[in-house]
């Protein structure tokens, strides 16, 4: 199992889904990078700065986790940090066409970085961030689906 490996997304926010995957993922390496990405094609709710800081609030009590933030190819990053591996979340068939490939992309820009998938919890494997925030723009309950201090942050956002 790799030493140190990397775990991207937008999070944006942070659901209970991705906690899931840290600490399962955490399980499996001595040190995770929560890298968060700058996703070009999507608008973010949250700054790239307020996803880190929400990501090192909710992750305090993971030690072998460590945020950061990314920029550029995903390949780059894992080579700074030393990362043999990439962790992925799959959650619905969906998602593995889009992962596949870049899995598939990644390999070829460098062989010696694996991408492990790993599957949620089925207590979280229907989260989308699409459907939280469409839950908290029309006022809903957000405790089942991310942690109070992303809940309490997205009441802020949506009651502007």
């Amino acid at each position: 199992m790799p030493k140190v490996a990397v775990y991207p997304g937008s999070f944006d926010p942070p659901t209970n889904g991705h906690l899931d995957v840290m600490q399962r993922a955490g399980k499996l390496a001595g040190t995770l990078y929560v890298a968060v990405a700058t996703n070009m094609s999507k608008e973010p709710l949250f700054t790239a700065d307020e996803r880190v800081k929400l990501l090192e609030q909710v992750t305090a009590d993971m030690p072998h986790v460590k945020v950061d933030r990314f920029d550029g190819l995903l390949v780059d990053y894992a080579k700074k940090v030393g990362a043999s591996a990439i962790f992925r979340g799959l959650r619905a068939v969906s998602d593995f066409e889009y992962e596949f490939q870049m899995a598939l992309t990644n390999r070829r820009l460098d062989v010696e970085l694996e991408t492990l998938f790993l599957m949620p919890s089925q207590d979280y494997s229907y989260l989308s961030s699409q459907i939280i925030k469409e839950v908290a723009r029309l006022g809903g309950d957000l405790t089942p689906f991310v942690p109070p201090q992303v809940a309490a942050l997205m009441k802020q956002k949506f009651r502007t």
